[in-house]
């Protein structure tokens, strides 16, 4: 996102925060709702993006041409926030509809977090992932946008609805459609960060042969938090390839301690 994008962003975050400052967790669901319902119709219609990042017009009209769109059919909470965005500065079409979904999710996890279930929705989102990647049929199905949409919608609704939250749903339905351009695994694996961030704690990636247990899992996340200076959430995957040791990684930061790696190295070694 351009500077300019990312000061149109902040306004528009900052009037969700004004707008939904008394709102219920319900409420703020429904607004998050309404404004990702706004970012499909932005996906959709292509002339709609383009007319209302057009530099040519002033943000006001931008505003305006939104709003005359959306009256009567959004909460006044949504059509503040999204009449903010529409009037900001965008670089491209893209970024205005990349800052709608950002801002729809925000939403969404800014009402987990006033029903006190964030850590839940994080948890579930990653787990979610993990069955996903686990089974190649179904990551197939879910990743491919020729698919239809219906059928996928389905699927997903039949794997997650009732054992799940339902910001959880909502944030998976979001996958779907590509949140920020990404395909659908690493769309959910954006949203496992979003959901870290919104508590304030950075995601760190385990690989290990074998479940850890209580102890460790509490001495390995006190032992990244203190290396990052902030709280760590371990998302823990189970791999017995690995044979044994540990890979960890966190951003763009990867230690790879396996027993695997160093047997590939041994491997390469000898045949040089």
């Amino acid at each position: 996102m351009s500077s300019a994008s990312r000061l149109s962003y902040a306004d528009a975050s900052d009037k969700l925060t004004a707008a939904t400052a008394k709102a219920t967790a319900a409420q703020l669901a429904t607004v998050a709702d309404e404004i990702l319902s706004v970012a499909g119709l932005l996906r959709a219609q292509p002339r709609l993006r383009r007319a209302l990042t057009d530099p040519s017009r002033r943000g006001p009209e931008r505003g305006d041409l939104l709003k005359s769109l959306l009256s009567g059919k959004v909460t006044a909470a949504a059509l503040e926030v999204l009449v903010t965005l529409a009037s900001g500065r965008w670089s491209t079409p893209n970024e205005l509809l990349d800052a709608t979904e950002r801002l729809g999710v925000e939403a969404l996890l800014r009402s987990a977090g006033k029903a006190d279930k964030l850590g839940e929705v994080e948890d579930e989102l990653f787990r979610f992932g993990q069955i996903v990647s686990g089974n190649p049929g179904l990551a197939v199905t879910l990743s491919d946008p020729s698919a239809a949409p219906s059928r996928r919608v389905k699927l997903v609704e039949d794997l997650l609805k009732g054992k799940s939250q339902p910001v959880t749903l909502r944030l998976a339905e979001t996958a779907l459609e590509g949140f920020g351009g990404r395909g659908f695994e690493s769309s959910l694996t954006r949203l496992v960060e979003l959901t870290a961030e919104q508590r304030d704690r950075q995601v760190a990636y385990v690989t290990v042969a074998k479940p850890l247990d209580e102890s460790e899992e509490e001495r390995l996340t006190t032992k990244l938090s203190d290396i990052y200076g902030r709280q760590v959430s371990l998302k823990v995957d189970v791999d017995p390839s690995v044979i044994g040791g540990i890979s960890v990684k966190v951003g763009s930061d990867f230690y790879d301690g396996t027993i695997l790696r160093r047997l590939n190295e041994a491997r390469q070694a000898f045949a040089k």
